[in-house]
Parts: C-alpha cells; sequence; structure tokens
C-alpha cells in the first residue's frame, strides 16, 4: 500500500569497495525475497518466523564480524556494518532487523570475553540461527543509567545467584542466551559484571511488553528468582565488566545512527515518489514550491548526516574509538530521522496515517531510536564530558 520509490542514486564515497558493494547487492536481492513482501503482515502479527534466522546465517547476515572457528566470518569493517544495517532498514521495518540482529549487542561480549569453552558451546549455535541471543542491560528502576543497576550475582561455590530484573530487552520473549549486567561488587562502575544467563534456567521468567513501534520485535521483561549460573559463564574479570558494557555501545550507536539514517532516506525517496504522483490543485504536488521545499530540506539532512556517519566510520576503522562524535552522531541520526518523518506523513497528507505506507511505520518508530542505545539527553552529557566542556 505504498507508492514506488523513484530511483534516487546517492554518490558512494571513496570508504566503499567492490566486496563492499558485491554484499550491498546479495543483501538487497535476499531481503527483496526473503523479507520487503511480508513485513507488512509480520508487523500485524508483531512477529515474523524463527526460520528467518537459520535463512540468514546461510547467506552470512548472521555470522559477520565473528571468529571463524566458531562459524563466522572474521570482518569487522565498520563500512560493512553500514551496508548491512541500511540495506536491512530499506523495507522500513525497525522491529524485525532489531530483533533478527540482536546477537549483534548480546554476542560481542561472548566473543570478547567469553571462555574458549564457553565460545565453544554458545557462539555455533547462534551464528548458525539455531539459537537467540539479546542483551539484558536496562532496569525497571536505572533507564539508562547503568552504574546504578541492581540486579546482583552473589558468588555461592561454583555458581552465582542472580536476583533482579530487567526490561526493554530486544527478543527478550524468544531469546535463548541473555548477555546480563548484574551487580557483583561495591555501588558504581567498579562492581559491574557481565555474565551469560541460559533463558531455560529455573527462575528465570519473562513477561511480553507492547510498544508503540517495532511491532515485528518481541520486546520483554526479565526476571531472576535466585537464578544459579555458573561462575563459568562470567564474561571478562568479575567487577571489570562496565567497560565491555561501553565498548559494546560504541558499536551499537554506529548501528543504530546508520539505521535511523536509511529510514529517513527511505521517508525522503517514499515522499518523492508521492510528490511526483499526486495531484492536487491541477498540479502535481511536487510542482507546489512548499513541497520541493521541504524535499529539499529533507535530502540535505539525510546527507550531512551520512557524511558525518561515513567520517565517524572511517576513525573507527583507523583505530580511534570517537566515543564524543559516535554520541552525538546517534543524535544527529536520530533526529535526522524525526524530521524527515514528519515531513513525509505531511507530504503523504491522510494516507501517511494509514497503516501499511512505509512512512507510518518509520514516523511511530522514531522515538524508540531516539531513546534505546542511549537517549538524546544521556548522549550530550556523555559528549560534553568526553569534550572535556
Amino acid at each position: 500500500m505504498t507508492t514506488a520509490a523513484p530511483d534516487v542514486r546517492r554518490a558512494r564515497g571513496p570508504f566503499y569497495t567492490e566486496e563492499h558493494e558485491a554484499w550491498r547487492k546479495t543483501l538487497r536481492r535476499w531481503v527483496d525475497q526473503e523479507i520487503a513482501p511480508f513485513v507488512n503482515d509480520w508487523d500485524e502479527a508483531e512477529t515474523f518466523p524463527r526460520e528467518l534466522y537459520r535463512k540468514a546465517s546461510e547467506i552470512g547476515l548472521l555470522r559477520l564480524g565473528y571468529p571463524a572457528e566458531y562459524g563466522g566470518i572474521p570482518d569487522k569493517d565498520p563500512f560493512l556494518s553500514i551496508v548491512t544495517t541500511e540495506e536491512l532498514n530499506r523495507p522500513a521495518c525497525g522491529g524485525l532487523a532489531a530483533s533478527l540482529m540482536s546477537h549483534s549487542i548480546g554476542s560481542p561480549p561472548i566473543a570478547a570475553a567469553g571462555t574458549a569453552g564457553l565460545k565453544a558451546r554458545v557462539l555455533p549455535r547462534i551464528l548458525s540461527g539455531e539459537k537467540i541471543s539479546c542483551l539484558a542491560i536496562t532496569e525497571p528502576s536505572g533507564g539508562s543509567d547503568v552504574s546504578a543497576i541492581q540486579t546482583s550475582a552473589v558468588r555461592d561455590g561454583e555458581d552465582y545467584v542472580v536476583r533482579g530484573s530487567k526490561t526493554f530487552i530486544t527478543s527478550g520473549m524468544r531469546g535463548d542466551y541473555f548477555t546480563v549486567a548484574v551487580r557483583t561488587g561495591g555501588p558504581g562502575i567498579d562492581g559491574i559484571s557481565l555474565l551469560l544467563i541460559e533463558a531455560d534456567r529455573p527462575g528465570v521468567a519473562r513477561t511480553e511488553l507492547k510498544k508503540m513501534g517495532w511491532w515485528a520485535s518481541d520486546t520483554a521483561t526479565l526476571y531472576f528468582d535466585d537464578v544459579r549460573v555458573p561462575a563459568a559463564n562470567l564474561l571478562g574479570e568479575e567487577n571489570r565488566g562496565f567497560r565491555l558494557i561501553m565498548n559494546n555501545f560504541n558499536s551499537e550507536r554506529l548501528g543504530m545512527a546508520a539505521g535511523a539514517n536509511m529510514n529517513a532516506r527511505v521517508a525522503f525517496e517514499e515522499a518523492l515518489a508521492w510528490a511526483r504522483e499526486r495531484h492536487t490543485f491541477g498540479q502535481r504536488l511536487a510542482d507546489h514550491q512548499v513541497i520541493r521545499h521541504k524535499l529539499v530540506e529533507m535530502a540535505r539532512a539525510v546527507n550531512a548526516t551520512q557524511a558525518y556517519l561515513e567520517l565517524t566510520a572511517w576513525r573507527l576503522a583507523n583505530g580511534e574509538s570517537p566515543v564524543a562524535d559516535l554520541a552525538m552522531l546517534k543524535i544527529q541520526a536520530t533526529q535526522t530521522m524525526e524530521f524527515c518523518a514528519r515531513e513525509a506523513v505531511q507530504i503523504f497528507g491522510g494516507a501517511g496515517y494509514i497503516r501499511g505506507h512505509k512512512v507510518e511505520r518509520i514516523y511511530r518508530e522514531v522515538r524508540v531510536n531516539a531513546i534505546g542505545g542511549g537517549s538524546e539527553e544521556i548522549l550530550r552529557d556523555l559528549a560534553a564530558r568526553q569534550m572535556k566542556i
């Protein structure tokens, strides 16, 4: 129920190789075949087939960036990640992309800091699409304040006993492995650890959360009632989990920025196609100056954000850790998405308020992008600290 988007070509910067573009072509074909025709139905159903994880593994999607010995494809190129995120977000169904790729935030700490035995046991099953991995940091009482988490893990012999809860967890309902931030020490960041907790352990419970957007993504609150977890499931050193969490956030924010800006681009492309075809007062909608100016402003915002995205990715690829810019980039991208979503729905008029249009889905997914992975307010403060303002 959406008009065909125009062929709005954009210049590829010097960062993209033939390999990047080959992967883009492969992934786009797969998305066009396996995802795009079904996103409306899956969004309305608030789920998608679990079989899609296996299909995503078969083309290499789930395996990107992980060690070969566990079935991965060991390439941490940030531009490959951008290409992947853009193509997954082209159908404008952020909830599907978030859940299908929840392992991209749940599994890096396992690969980086798990024991050899733990990695051998769980990573091949995640990367094959057999099992689903997710990250559990946020708590009902703390929101974005990671340093204040309360979920406790008390050492008892060869186990930790975990008590507490997590909320807003993507893939929380059908996830098999939770990468959980727990408090093993005193207050503040120096008492936080990461534990891998299997979903089928006694004492684990979960409840589904209904959301404004991202309908196809299952989202849950998790409960840990004296859950016994082997100490061998500790990721890294005890009380040294905060750095793992922060490193994870850096890659998550780059991905969220790429996804938000692709949603902004899709909103622009959809609005442009509509404005070219729709007629009002005897002429195309695009012939009205006020509409043309809206479209120009949308394109300007998207292209500016893309340049910031690619510059930041280039710095990451060259060994920098631009934490302040990652924070500001994520703000820039989500604000670009918000602006373009608003203008696209305005250009569509009443049709943009009807379910089934890409612009309608994008509009109701704005806020989760602006809040998830660090809210705008938290990220401004983070950037200010990094800049020593």
